[in-house]
């Protein structure tokens, strides 16, 4: 013990026992985020829990009903959701190239899970006729657990 003390001449050097100590609560600590996901995720499997942030809603206003319904349907099919309710003429005010815009819009409502929100809004850019179409989410923390049963069975596997 007193070779490996030795090895470092300068007061107050730790002892590599410390050093050791020191980087597995670096590790567990940087860990700590992708262990605790996994576990909830098993003790939900186990348990027939739900896990909170599991689903999204994604919110995407479209110019007309036509490209609503078409845009629903086209999301539908391709499995990217299981839920998309069309709410009529919301009123929009915006800041478009520095003039404020007022319109009327159809708002999509798209129930989804989480791990499918950025391949839902790939897709989105790619058909919705808007330069800068309004994709956003936000995670469900809550609800029944035989509606989001139906949602886990209308959506495709990832």
């Amino acid at each position: 013990m007193d070779r490996l003390s030795s090895r470092c001449s300068l007061p107050g050097c730790p002892r590599p026992c410390v050093l050791t100590c020191l980087l597995i609560m670096a590790a567990s600590f940087l860990t700590y985020p992708m262990l605790r996901t996994l576990s909830l995720k098993l003790h939900s499997a186990l348990t027939g829990t739900y896990l909170s942030g599991t689903y999204s809603i994604v919110f995407v206003n479209c110019p007309n009903e036509q490209i609503a319904r078409d845009m629903a349907r086209a999301v539908l099919d391709k499995k990217l959701a299981a839920s998309v309710n069309i709410l009529p003429k919301t009123a929009s005010l915006y800041f478009w190239n520095g003039e404020l815009e007022e319109a009327t819009e159809i708002l999509l409502l798209i129930k989804t899970k989480t791990s499918k929100v950025h391949m839902l809004s790939g897709y989105i850019r790619l058909v919705h006729p808007f330069e800068i179409p309004e994709v956003f989410s936000l995670t469900v923390d809550q609800g029944d657990a035989r509606y989001l049963k139906w949602l886990e069975e209308g959506i495709a596997k990832d």
